[in-house]
């Protein structure tokens, strides 16, 4: 199977990198990096010469170049290429809400395959940073229809998607999301029991037709991104 490597040098040691054409979810804590998850693999993926959209729903593209400057990633030269896009919909989202406030209908429940509405047809990688804006008012039954949707329509285009879940939305539905997606990571904070000390901790929790670690990774966010820091063992 091929796949298109992550630029987390752990990740890509032990599983190969992630399948191409196949929807991988990415939860985690506040703070966990799950933005800078997505950056590294959106840059690193345009490394490999993938056109890649990045999707974001909460920021705007300026504060995706400044987290990216941070770490000493071309961004611009990336954009510059043509291989990488960002698509701002916090904008929009803002102007629906005001609009449904306006009417007090609650008209605008989660439409997914939004998402897709102005990807490029040659997109092969996409992100999307996260779809928890677009899951008030919808109820369990309604949230899987919508995700299944949108997890099959990235399918049948064979993009490579990266979705991120914020922990609020993980909470209620990650065991739904859970069912579609062909992988899933998980970022976390933890306290180490023996050290007594705040770590981060990744835990790969599916990933199918891929060795994966039967431990949970610890890793850091430093002047490179997110680097994996332990050692794991690996299973089938």
């Amino acid at each position: 199977m091929e796949r298109i490597k992550t630029g987390i040098n752990g990740i890509d040691q032990f599983t190969g990198g992630l399948p191409r054409g196949k929807t991988i979810l990415i939860t985690g804590d506040a703070g966990s990096g799950k933005t800078i998850f997505g950056l590294q693999f959106a840059l690193t993926s345009c490394q490999q010469n993938n056109k890649t959209v990045y999707i974001t729903t909460e920021e705007d593209s300026k504060d995706l170049f400044t987290q990216g400057e941070t770490f000493g990633w071309d961004i611009q030269s990336a954009t510059d290429s043509g291989l990488l896009r960002f698509i701002e919909l916090a904008g929009i989202r803002a102007r629906v809400t005001e609009a449904e406030i306006s009417i007090d209908v609650g008209a605008m429940k989660g439409n997914f395959s939004k998402f897709l509405k102005d990807l490029p047809e040659d997109t092969q990688t996409v992100i999307i940073d996260n779809i928890g804006s677009y899951t008030a008012k919808l109820t369990p039954y309604e949230f899987r229809d919508r995700f299944d949707l949108l997890v099959y329509e990235l399918k049948e285009r064979n993009i490579t998607a990266l979705i991120i879940l914020d922990s609020a939305t993980s909470r209620e539905f990650n065991e739904i999301a859970l069912f579609s997606v062909y992988g899933a990571i998980k970022l976390m904070k933890r306290e180490n029991p023996y050290t007594g000390r705040r770590e981060r901790v990744m835990d790969v929790v599916k990933m199918r037709s891929t060795k994966t670690p039967t431990q949970f990774m610890t890793y850091e966010i430093n002047a490179n991104g997110i680097d994996i820091v332990s050692g794991v063992e690996i299973k089938e």
